[in-house]
């Protein structure tokens, strides 16, 4: 898997369901270029169990992170019409009903593994016959990707999880608040740096400042 903070996300073109009724046939991550700051999560399939509590978990502080001009889009390896009928069934019968921001179907696995999520790859092995075929070797599933991207496209902050272990979805919205205060007093953030305490100058006087009064 590569390292993509401080690069380029990689842009997409897809089907994604929004709203959880309208399918759309082309939704970019460039259209956010340049206006929002996009959380892009992946999860590994709907329909499963640890899935959805991290989906609606993330629907449930989609105010919080509008309020920080931020985009929440989630991408599965599922086709559009799963992710449509997961939409529509009712969370008392495993459903994700009333989850409104975008979900992607990356069902050719593109954008899985053009973030490094896929959990596993194609490889040649040779059959029964001595002859060439191509397999996939792993889960051909994604792991629970979180990417912070900033507004110029640049992926700032990423974390992999394997398949049981769900994510921190306030720590993903500790980390967009860290970024914007960054970028907004160009000052840096300590460890276990949260909104209202005090960041530090990006200077050693600055660190032994923090450091002695705190």
């Amino acid at each position: 898997m590569s390292v993509l903070v401080g690069k380029p996300a990689p842009d997409f073109s897809a089907k994604a369901v929004i709203n959880g009724d309208e399918i759309v046939e082309n939704f970019t991550l460039g259209q956010f270029k340049g206006q929002k700051y996009v959380v892009l999560f992946f999860y590994p399939l709907d329909f499963t169990f640890v899935c959805p509590t991290e989906i609606i978990a993330f629907q449930d502080k989609l105010k919080e992170f509008e309020a920080l001009n931020t985009q929440v889009i989630g991408v599965s390896v599922d086709s559009e019409q799963s992710h449509w009928a997961w939409l529509n069934t009712p969370r008392d019968k495993g459903g994700i009903e009333g989850v409104t921001y975008p979900i992607v179907a990356d069902l050719s696995k593109t954008i899985s593994r053009a973030y490094g999520v896929l959990g596993g790859d194609y490889e040649f092995i040779l059959d029964d016959n001595e002859r060439e075929v191509m397999a996939f070797n792993g889960a051909p599933i994604a792991y629970r990707g979180t990417f912070l991207i900033d507004r110029e496209g640049v992926v700032r902050h990423m974390v992999v999880n394997d398949f049981p272990l769900g994510r921190n979805i306030d720590e993903t919205l500790r980390m967009v608040k860290s970024l914007q205060h960054v970028e907004k007093h160009g000052e840096v953030c300590p460890a276990n740096w949260d909104e209202g305490k005090d960041a530090m100058k990006a200077t050693h006087e600055g660190v032994a400042q923090y450091l002695a009064t705190h």
